[in-house]
């Protein structure tokens, strides 16, 4: 069976309709609630006292983006029944297992933007930089993936074609978010949200029945490979799972659309947000995915092989006229909801990392952040647009900055618990890593022979790293340390002379070992710690007076105004702030 949209296609005016319908009414939500003295720590961070509804709709939106749709169908027709489960379950779980380092950046940095901003006050301008470089990377590669999951939507499912698509969505996503930031991006998740649940629960079940199921399972189970039946598949595992549990891990960690959601909710709430987005989030990616896994057992090829093409035309296949609206609505929403959360994310390191911090904080003018704010979105969606339009492969861009992000964890994250890390060891640590990582995830380099051995070995200290830091967050140290080594010692027998086969896989896993291993080395014979409280002193709004008293000085602790730095080999940073 061929995928084919030629009798469900909709018209230009439905397709317009349909659109000005919904960035009509997002636009229409976000001018409701918009200022007219627009606030400059509103607009990136809503006042820090989103309540529960709002922030958990909105990190489930953000977490779910149109390529999370795409990809886990793509898995689940790649990998077979199992596939959605190592795509959905696995992103899933890590929100859940990130909730209790949120938990602790909110409590030492309660009133921060950015993470980079946090990175500023504890090592300075260069951890700074790379934190914001990587975000705004990172950001205006998910941008581009939606806008380009956009415009294959509307060039298959109407008259228009793939560019067309794309301006559209970008004008769109831009219209309503441009006007009240941050604000705009959590009030349109919310309702963004609760329509993509509405539409999967609807969508799934009727393409289900509409399809031939159940008895399609039997009449198509030949269709299937014996690891596509298998529910354990190894290849499954080790093609999409473990890639995956690497890659999201850093997501989760490095990515600043997460760190805005949580720096924005009330701090009692973080919680109960993370652990709702975890349900949220799995409930309706592993749904999703299971359109690829119907297609397998259908037969179903999609137009020209292209695996992005699967979901549009699956739809386009069995729905009717008003059900295909409904998807086109709940794909939209979800590239939408994700697009406006990446416009806010680098509205917000430019307004607080650059300009922010550049100038310092008495000297900031909230109406110029507010307007280098607004230029920075229109600057990102015209550049996002221009990238897509060379259509590169969604799940190439998603693995591929995932695993750079997995670079920056663990010295992310042992600055906020260790006092010994040192800004040369943070960066020293992260450089090297990426330095190791991308000829390894590229192929730059053969890795048969000893570098293959030494490739495995490091990878096999990544897998270590990763679960350790996993068990970290709720059990503490020793027990991560302790999950960590027994990671090791089971798997090394299993893992030394063949993972390096599986270079996605590879790249993730060294640049985590690399990066732990160098800034642990560099930090632990360090004698003089950090006093985590200066954080919280260093950072705050800019755009209220009663709120900048948090950051004035204290004897022997320099304000936002002063160099940061709590290292004596912090490079071109002032010793400070020491404990001992």
């Amino acid at each position: 069976m061929s995928g084919g949209t030629d009798t469900a296609q909709f018209s230009a005016l439905v397709v317009v309709g349909l659109l000005v319908l919904f960035y009509g009414g997002t636009f229409l939500i976000s001018t409701r609630i918009g200022k007219k003295e627009e606030n400059a720590d509103g607009y990136m961070t809503a006042g820090n006292n989103i309540g529960f509804g709002i922030s958990a709709a909105s990190m489930t939106a953000t977490w779910i983006w149109a390529a999370s749709m795409y990809a886990s169908a793509t898995s689940g027709y790649t990998y077979g029944i199992s596939g959605p489960i190592h795509y959905g379950l696995w992103g899933a779980l890590m929100i859940l297992f990130i909730y209790p380092f949120g938990r602790r950046i909110r409590k030492v940095a309660p009133k921060a933007h950015t993470l980079a901003e946090v990175m500023y006050a504890r090592h300075g301008r260069s951890s700074q930089l790379m934190l914001a470089g990587s975000n705004v990377v990172g950001s205006l590669i998910s941008l581009m993936s939606n806008f380009i999951a956009g415009g294959v939507l509307i060039s298959l499912l109407s008259p228009f074609n793939f560019i067309q698509g794309v301006i559209c969505v970008a004008a769109g996503v831009l219209l309503y978010t441009l006007w009240s930031g941050f604000r705009a991006s959590v009030m349109t998740d919310f309702v963004q949200v609760v329509a993509m649940l509405g539409a999967v629960a609807v969508i799934v079940p009727f393409i289900f029945f509409a399809a031939g199921f159940p008895a399609a399972f039997e009449t198509g189970a030949d269709n299937l490979t014996p690891q596509q039946g298998n529910f354990f598949s190894s290849e499954a595992f080790m093609g999409q799972g473990a890639p995956y549990i690497a890659a999201v891990l850093a997501y989760a960690i490095g990515n600043q659309t997460i760190a805005q959601r949580l720096f924005a909710v009330k701090e009692s709430l973080i919680k109960p947000t993370f652990i709702t987005a975890t349900i949220g989030y799995g409930a309706m990616v592993i749904g999703i995915g299971m359109l690829g896994v119907l297609a397998l057992y259908l037969g179903f090829e999609p137009s020209g092989g292209d695996l992005n093409n699967l979901i549009p035309e699956m739809a386009a296949e069995y729905l009717p006229p008003a059900l295909l609206a409904l998807f086109f609505i709940m794909i939209v929403g979800a590239l939408s909801s994700t697009a406006d959360a990446d416009l806010a994310a680098l509205a917000s390191i430019t307004m607080a990392d650059v300009y922010g911090q550049g100038v310092g904080k008495e000297k900031a003018d909230p109406k110029t952040m507010l307007l280098v704010g607004r230029i920075t979105m229109v600057v990102a969606t015209a550049l996002a647009v221009t990238f897509a339009s060379l259509q590169l492969s969604i799940l190439d861009l998603l693995v591929f900055v995932g695993a750079l992000w997995g670079a920056l964890v663990f010295p992310v994250l042992a600055s906020f618990y260790w006092e010994k890390v040192t800004s040369r060891a943070f960066t020293t640590s992260v450089l090297a890593a990426l330095a190791v990582f991308l000829p390894v995830r590229f192929s730059w380099i053969p890795v048969d022979g000893a570098f293959g051995i030494v490739v495995d070995v490091l990878a096999v200290i990544g897998i270590g790293v990763v679960l350790g830091l996993m068990v970290f967050g709720f059990l503490g140290a020793k027990a991560a340390k302790i999950v960590g080594v027994l990671a090791v010692l089971v798997s090394a027998p299993f893992a030394i002379g063949s993972l390096h086969e599986y270079a996605t896989l590879c790249g993730s896993l060294v640049a985590y070992s690399v990066s732990t291993v160098i800034c642990w080395g560099m930090s632990v014979r360090n004698r003089q710690g950090f006093d985590f409280a200066v954080i919280a002193q260093r950072t705050g709004d800019f755009d209220d007076g009663g709120a900048a008293a948090a950051a004035v000085e204290t004897p022997g602790i320099p304000g936002r105004g002063k160099e940061p730095g709590g290292s004596p080999d912090a490079g071109d940073l002032e010793p400070a702030a020491h404990t001992k």
